[in-house]
């Protein structure tokens, strides 16, 4: 018995100041935010070192044709007629390096002049039309949305450190930066990267400002709100977000209280705080807007025309929502907003609010009109409720999916066994919303934002779920978390409590129990580490070719094109490497090429190109023996339509098809003799 007790009195904690509890506590705190920190920043480099090589080898794709004259005229002009469906916000930040590179933008051609927002034309002519590097316009346009992207990987940890801790916030951090889907589109000036920053930076000040407010809180979920708006125009769904998470805030506050406060006191205290939180609302959006949006336009349209601005926008909403209401007829409430922005644009104030509107209403129109796309074996403009869950388990990494299923399962579960009691469940939702509101938050934003994408027939990409991403992959490391250091506290602290009871039989069953619970952890553990094993090597073994990652049940890389195309697989990217190959072979001495793309083939391989498309038929029969085209291009021209659509047999390479006899099955073209990247085909005639 005593050398029992001289043993317990061994484990015991000595009673220096040194060693104390609380020491202890600090010092395991400090070496977590150090090692966190440090964790943090090599992820951060390896991202940025893997985006910034995809800039320098990777073509421009399609938007970047668009949108980087659009940007530089913003920044260097402050004239916004090109590309108004979009916010302005990465576009300027892609453009502002370019103010030191100083291109020449030619303002006197006529896609500026008087073209109706010549977007397209005017980015052809900026990049390889008026004298310009192309690569290098487009190389130091991509720094500003791939430092974006790794400040986004930063508020991801930095959010998730404060629901689960220095090292566990590491995971959602590197589910993130090591995404092939945020590396594909991370260095590319589109908008998708700024939507998920926008949207995510807004939600968490307001979160912050619904749990403790402030002024300077309140200050700042405006502000944040303001600079979502200005990264893609679906940011504007945090408007009924907002409203939706104040108004359960508020219930759940009320329900807290509800009983602790007198009958007769109820109506004032909460109607009190009804209205309290009804104005905080209404000023988070009025500094959003006006203190924000308002500016940035109104910069932006300085230099724009006012007669042009009046011209552009009666011609672009000509058609919405069934045309112009006739003189002295009341507007169709749809016809109004197309009305009243026309009306916006023709007058100084209301000039920058104008331009903001006008970009919802082309959004707005474009999503209702649909876009054309390969789908499953389709080629359709109607849109699938199925697109996005199909894009999403198809081009997610299956360990990262394996993940985020299993926590949907495991916190599924939990909640439903959490409700066996029906008594209880009311308290329960209580306690869940008062101590897990920032996780209702971000379930309650991938629920609307799927639903609104699933409904909308516009179909053009897995980047289109790039805003639910950052909180897809914080609610599954939040759940692993839970999951792992599940640990049953009777067993975990019963072998002390045996050793100083001195029963060898209750020291024997702790230690046992003990032994279990550890074992079942490090299985966890080790399960964990296995999976992100897979998915950095899942990535790195897809490198280069990102953008067109699929997992391997949706036919890997080399595969998904037979599913789905468009900005999943092909968007112009491969064409460098086109260069590359044709560089290598000398015996082409010209090559028929049907490119779908930004970059312009002559500018590359000067007169060895000559521009093909379907109808033009063979191009051996002209004397050309070499054939490239995108698989884009391939399978809108080759596969199945929709019963709505229709296309001319001249425009359907049936003379590929009947050289080149695809194999049977889903999505398969003719095979081609080389493989360029992972979407141009080529074909020796």
């Amino acid at each position: 018995m005593d050398t029992l007790s001289n043993f317990t009195t061994f484990l015991e904690p000595a009673p220096k100041i040194l060693y104390s509890k609380e020491y202890m506590h600090n010092f395991f705190r400090s070496l977590s935010r150090f090692t966190g920190w440090w964790a943090l920043a090599l992820i951060c480099l390896i991202s940025f070192a893997a985006m910034y090589y995809l800039a320098r080898t990777e073509a421009p794709i399609m938007d970047e044709l668009a949108h980087i004259p659009s940007g530089y005229g913003y920044v260097r002009h402050l004239d916004y007629r090109l590309n108004p469906e979009h916010p302005p916000l990465v576009k300027a930040i892609a453009a502002f390096p370019l103010l030191f590179v100083n291109p020449n933008f030619p303002t006197d051609s006529p896609h500026w002049t008087t073209a109706l927002n010549g977007q397209w034309d005017m980015g052809r002519t900026f990049l390889y039309g008026a004298g310009n590097d192309a690569d290098e316009l487009v190389r130091v346009a991509r720094v500003g949305p791939i430092l974006l992207t790794i400040l986004l990987v930063i508020l991801i940890y930095l959010w998730s450190r404060e629901l689960m801790g220095n090292l566990w916030a590491l995971l959602p951090a590197t589910l993130f930066a090591f995404s092939p889907t945020v590396l594909a589109h991370g260095h590319y000036v589109t908008t998708d990267i700024g939507a998920a920053f926008g949207v995510l930076l807004g939600t968490y000040y307001f979160v912050r400002f619904l749990h403790e407010p402030s002024r300077n809180r309140l200050l700042c979920a405006g502000l944040t709100f303001g600079v979502a708006q200005l990264t893609k125009f679906s940011a504007p769904l945090l408007v009924p977000l907002f409203v939706f998470l104040i108004v359960v805030f508020y219930l759940a506050s009320v329900a807290r209280n509800w009983n602790a406060t007198a009958m007769g006191a109820r109506l004032k205290r909460f109607g009190i705080r009804a209205w309290r939180y009804l104005k905080s609302l209404i000023i988070i959006f009025a500094i959003g807007y006006a203190l924000v949006v308002y500016p940035v336009y109104f910069l932006f349209t300085v230099n724009y025309p006012t007669e042009k601005q009046v011209a552009d926008t009666e011609t672009i909403l000509h058609t919405f929502a069934n045309g112009p209401t006739p003189p002295g007829a009341t507007c169709k409430p749809v016809r109004c907003l197309a009305d009243l922005n026309i009306w916006m644009s023709k007058h100084a104030l209301t000039r920058p609010l104008a331009e903001y509107m006008l970009g919802v209403l082309m959004v707005v129109q474009r999503s209702a009109g649909g876009n054309t796309s390969y789908f499953l074996g389709e080629v359709s403009r109607i849109g699938s409720r199925f697109y996005f869950p199909f894009v999403y388990l198809a081009k997610e990494a299956l360990p990262v999916l394996f993940m985020v299923l299993f926590a949907l399962a495991y916190a599924t579960t939990k909640i439903i066994r959490s409700f066996k009691f029906q008594a209880s469940s009311f308290k329960r939702v209580l306690d869940y919303l008062g101590t897990n509101f920032a996780e209702f938050s971000m379930f309650s934003f991938i629920v609307l934002y799927w639903g609104y994408s699933m409904k909308s027939p516009l179909n053009i990409g897995f980047r289109h779920l790039m805003p639910t991403l950052p909180f897809i992959y914080i609610l599954t490391a939040g759940v692993w978390k839970r999951w792992i250091m599940r640990i049953r506290v009777p067993e975990a602290a019963s072998l002390m409590d045996a050793l100083k009871a001195g029963r060898p039989a209750t020291i024997t069953a702790a230690i046992r129990a003990g032994l279990r619970t550890m074992t079942a952890m490090t299985a966890k553990y080790l399960l964990l580490v296995v999976l992100l094993f897979w998915f950095v090597f899942e990535t790195a073994f897809a490198f280069p070719y990102l953008l067109s990652y699929f997992n391997e049940f949706a036919g890997g890389t080399s595969g998904g094109y037979r599913y789905v195309t468009d900005s999943n697989y092909d968007w112009g990217q491969d064409f460098l490497y086109l260069k590359k190959f044709v560089d290598a072979h000398p015996e082409i001495d010209r090559i028929a090429i049907d490119f779908f793309g930004a970059a312009r083939p002559a500018y590359y391989l000067g007169d060895k190109v000559e521009g093909w498309w379907s109808a033009r038929g063979n191009p051996a029969d002209q004397g050309i023996h070499w054939f490239a085209v995108s698989v884009n291009t391939l399978q809108g021209a080759t596969q199945p339509l929709h019963p709505s659509q229709d296309r001319r047999p001249e425009d359907e390479y049936r003379w590929l098809t009947t050289l080149r006899p695809p194999k049977p099955g889903m999505g398969n073209v003719p095979e081609p003799d080389y493989r360029i990247g992972t979407t141009i085909f080529v074909y020796k005639l």
